[in-house]
């Protein structure tokens, strides 16, 4: 059983990331801004936390063995997002505790990927400029993260497309290309890509580095 802080946990995919650690039996503590949002049960506590707060990242973190950063781009329409800023703080958060960091597993975007055609998802036409934006704040803050070698760290980025759905347990994973089915579509539930983070924490196999799930 892992010791496992979540950050965002009252989040689409935070939420989901929760439920899916829980029913593996592991110990959690939803780290959040507002604590009266969510009720605690049996291996679920509730902590305030700031994300952007380095001393905050820490307080939360101590005694735990991984911290799940599962924060959305920014607060209230925040510009820019808050994204390599947070990555900033949780790396100086950790830090400071010493020789015996957690690992710190982020939710990241699919902007970076590359498609099929060897081209970057964010490269694609028509998308709106607020969605450009967000994609490339989760691109600074992986760059930025490929820079750390003192926390181990693993960056996840969803598929292109990524909804509350069904948890299937069935899924493809890879590194740096999107992961699309035979009609070129690339998806995944939220449910199911929790259960691929929660995979990674059982089973690491992309220490210091990104990796992708799809359908």
């Amino acid at each position: 059983m892992a010791k496992i802080a979540v950050i965002g946990a009252n989040g689409t995919i935070g939420s989901r990331v929760v439920r899916e650690a829980l029913s593996r039996g592991h110990s959690v503590t939803a780290v959040v801004r507002d604590p009266s949002k969510i009720s605690g049960e049996d291996n679920l506590s509730v902590v305030t936390g700031d994300v952007l707060d380095p001393s905050s990242v820490a307080e939360a973190a101590a005694g735990h063995d991984v911290v799940v950063s599962a924060v959305g781009p920014g607060r209230g329409g925040q510009q820019p997002p808050a994204i390599e800023p947070a990555a900033r703080a949780l790396v100086q958060g950790l830090r400071s505790l010493g020789p015996k960091d957690p690992r710190l597993i982020v939710v990241g975007g699919a902007g970076s990927l590359r498609t099929p055609d060897g081209t970057l998802v964010w490269d694609a036409a028509g998308l709106p400029p607020f969605m450009l934006q967000i994609m490339h704040a989760h691109g600074d803050a992986l760059d930025y993260l490929r820079t750390v070698t003192d926390i181990p760290w693993t960056n996840l980025s969803p598929a292109r497309q990524i909804a509350p759905g069904e948890r299937t347990g069935t899924f493809r994973t890879a590194t740096d290309d999107l992961v699309v089915d035979a009609a070129g579509d690339s998806r995944i539930s939220t449910e199911d890509y929790a259960v691929a983070l929660i995979d990674e924490i059982e089973h690491p196999q992309h220490v210091g580095e990104r990796f992708t799930v799809g359908y």
